[in-house]
């Protein structure tokens, strides 16, 4: 095991062990604890009191956050040539049909997330041992499969993103970064842990949301309480 440095003690020196944080305690606490010369993600975890082997269980939806996730997303349009023009007006990376179809099937995946359009998902439903280990194969119930794309696309790039719970019922995902304000990091935890509530199976009992953490990219772990309802 490694040595911590310096900067790491002072870190951990910061965090108190077994406290519940606020959110807004932890949203201006994650930033005084990173340590890393880079932008570092802000990520947040809640384990969710669901069983995602159950369908009627399964917790998955996106979420628009207020202030974006402050990295940029390399978006990829397979579209049929009439939209083209829409999708790169719309600010889509990549534009295409069938090269990059082609490209995708020799390994290129150096995308974020792909958007194309129903008519098409015949022909990408044979990229799905390619692109559903790595989360990139669109689906309608995320908004990537869409008869609107240049909206779609705007949505992406404006800091919508999709989620899922993990077989160990948790749901983990970034919501900005350190250089965030404690302000911009806390309100964009706040719309994902309040889009997380609406999206409550009524199969789900007891307690749904049993924990939540926040941390950034190799900081420790804050663990705030579920139960400050004024928080989150």
């Amino acid at each position: 095991m490694s040595k911590l440095t310096k900067n790491q003690k002072l870190a951990l020196s910061k965090v108190e062990a077994g406290k519940l944080y606020s959110l807004k305690e932890a949203s201006a606490l994650v930033k005084e604890i990173t340590t890393t010369k880079f932008d570092a993600s802000v990520d947040i975890d809640v384990r969710l009191g669901v069983d995602p082997r159950k369908a009627n269980q399964m917790v998955r939806g996106v979420v628009s956050l207020p202030h974006g996730t402050g990295k940029q997303v390399r978006v990829l349009a397979l579209v049929t040539p009439d939209q083209e023009a829409a999708a790169k007006d719309a600010g889509a990376d990549h534009v295409g049909l069938d090269e990059y179809i082609d490209k995708i099937k020799g390994g290129w995946t150096d995308i974020d997330v792909i958007i194309t359009q129903p008519a098409i998902m015949g022909k990408i439903g044979a990229l799905g041992r390619v692109l559903g280990p790595r989360g990139l194969m669109p689906n309608p119930k995320s908004g990537t499969v869409t008869t609107d794309v240049a909206t779609a696309i705007k949505e992406v790039k404006q800091g919508k993103i999709d989620f899922k719970v993990d077989k160990a019922g948790i749901v983990h995902t970034s919501i900005g970064k350190v250089s965030f304000s404690a302000d911009k990091i806390r309100d964009n935890a706040k719309e994902f842990i309040a889009t997380l509530i609406k999206l409550k199976p009524t199969a789900a009992k007891g307690t749904y949301v049993k924990s939540v953490y926040l941390s950034s990219t190799m900081s420790p772990g804050l663990k705030i309480d579920p139960k400050s309802t004024d928080e989150i």
